[in-house]
């Protein structure tokens, strides 16, 4: 499960946002970055809404008197809140308000984006695939200056927003 992620991170920004100034690139990287905790088998931090609080208080003290870089990383505890819609987490209530709900809720297997059944992991990886290739037509991607564009910069061609 990756593609599910990132475009569920993307398309939820797009349309919630409509912003031609929002960097992607940040967005995509906050709505993956709770996988990383799956190396552990368990879901952490990253999958409570305080992680997410907790990430947000990092980009906002750490930019402080620079906006244009703040701009850019908030991207990244958008992309996790979006993570933890997406994943199914906001369901478990004990991980979800960790440590409100106690602490018994984080570090137990298993994580929430894996307990499915394999079958419905792949459709969900498949629809995030198709919405990615939907990203590539609707922002004409495969013209080299609108890639370059989205690489460079984390946006996204302004003429082909709403």
């Amino acid at each position: 499960m990756f593609f599910w992620f990132v475009a569920a991170a993307v398309l939820t920004v797009l349309f919630v946002f409509d912003s031609p100034a929002i960097d992607y690139r940040f967005v995509a990287l906050g709505g993956v970055l709770p996988l990383a905790e799956a190396l552990s088998g368990k879901p952490l931090l990253l999958h409570t809404l305080l992680g997410s609080v907790l990430v947000l208080a990092v980009v906002m003290a750490a930019t402080i008197g620079h906006r244009v870089v703040r701009r850019r990383l908030l991207g990244v505890p958008i992309g996790t809140i979006v993570f933890l819609v997406a994943s199914t987490a906001w369901t478990r209530t004990e991980l979800f308000w960790w440590p409100v709900a106690g602490l018994d809720g984080i570090a137990r297997a298993p994580l929430p984006e894996f307990d499915r059944p394999i079958g419905i992991l792949v459709v969900m990886e498949l629809v995030g695939v198709a919405a990615m290739l939907w990203l590539v037509r609707r922002f004409d991607l495969s013209r080299p200056a609108h890639r370059r564009q989205l690489v460079s910069t984390g946006r996204l061609p302004r003429a082909h927003l709403r």
